[in-house]
C-alpha cells in the first residue's frame, strides 16, 4: 500500500472545499477506504488548525467555527497515522517551516508527499520521496487501481 504525506496546503483545502469537486477531500476519502496510508504530525495537525484559526482571508471567505476546526483535527489524526516527534531536519526546503512537513514523510517512509506549497513541489523529490500535488497523487491512486 502507498504510503503519503498530505501537508497543510491539502488538509486545509479539504476542509474548505470538502466534496464533490475537491481533489484533496477526495484525497481524504481515499485514505479512509484504505486505498493508501496517510501519515500526519503534530506539528502538521498544529499547523492545519493555526491556519484555519488565523487566516483572516479564509475566515471572510468560509464560515466554520474553532469548534469544526478541532473536530476536523481530530478526525486527521483519526483518518491518518500519527507521526509523533520525527527527527528535525533542517535547510532541506527553501522555506525553513517546510522542513518539518519532509520530515515527517521520511519518518513515515512515505513515497509521496502531497503538497500545493510551491517551496515542496520545486524540491521535486527527497531521498526516495516524491513532492506531487493533489490532482498527481489522485492520478497516480488511480493508475494504482486500475493496475
Amino acid at each position: 500500500m502507498l504510503k503519503a504525506v498530505l501537508d497543510t496546503t491539502v488538509l486545509v483545502a479539504a476542509m474548505l472545499r470538502p466534496e464533490p469537486g475537491g481533489v484533496s477531500a477526495e484525497l481524504l476519502k481515499l485514505a479512509a477506504e484504505g486505498r493508501y496510508e496517510m501519515f500526519v504530525s503534530d506539528d502538521i495537525l498544529e499547523e492545519t488548525a493555526a491556519t484555519l484559526a488565523t487566516s483572516e482571508r479564509i475566515r471572510k471567505r468560509y464560515k466554520y467555527s474553532n469548534e469544526h476546526i478541532v473536530a476536523y483535527c481530530e478526525e486527521l489524526a483519526r483518518l491518518g497515522t500519527v507521526v509523533s516527534d520525527p527527527s528535525p531536519l533542517a535547510g532541506i526546503v527553501r522555506d525553513p517551516n517546510d522542513d518539518m512537513i519532509v520530515a515527517c514523510a521520511v519518518a513515515a517512509n512515505a513515497e509521496f508527499l502531497v503538497s500545493r506549497d510551491k517551496d515542496l513541489l520545486t524540491l521535486g523529490s527527497y531521498e526516495a520521496i516524491e513532492v506531487v500535488t493533489p490532482e498527481d497523487f489522485l492520478r497516480i491512486l488511480r493508475e494504482e487501481k486500475a493496475g
